[in-house]
């Protein structure tokens, strides 16, 4: 019994270690871009998708859906988006990124800062 508790409790601390090494990943919220130009934004439950269009979808801390607008193209289709890493989103719609042909899932990076500079 003594064994079975001390492996119980092994498993627990394992377990624990890499819940925490997970919950340090960022966050999905931020401006995201794409090579083509294309750009959202997401704020917990509020985007304005790339059409530019203000909305809201479900949010969890590394993964955000929701239906495209009326107004824009492929409206009423979902967009399931997953953060690979601080800086990289995949992205698929109708199904979630991870089961979607890889050939169809696009990958989105954070915006780069845009700062204007002072003429001197």
């Amino acid at each position: 019994m003594k064994a079975y508790r001390r492996l119980l409790g092994s498993m627990f601390a394992v377990a624990a270690f890499f819940y925490s090494c997970g919950a340090m990943a960022d966050v999905i919220d931020g401006n995201w871009c794409y090579s083509d130009g294309r750009h959202f934004s997401i704020r917990g439950p509020d985007i304005v998708t790339p059409g530019g269009t203000s909305a809201k979808g479900t949010w969890s801390r590394q993964a955000f859906s929701y239906r495209i607008p009326p107004a824009e193209a492929d409206a009423g289709q979902t967009i399931y988006m997953l953060l690979q890493d601080q800086d990289t989103v995949a992205l698929a719609v109708g199904t979630q990124p991870i089961v979607a042909d890889p050939a169809s899932v696009q990958i989105w990076h954070r915006c780069k800062d845009q700062v204007s500079q002072v003429p001197r």
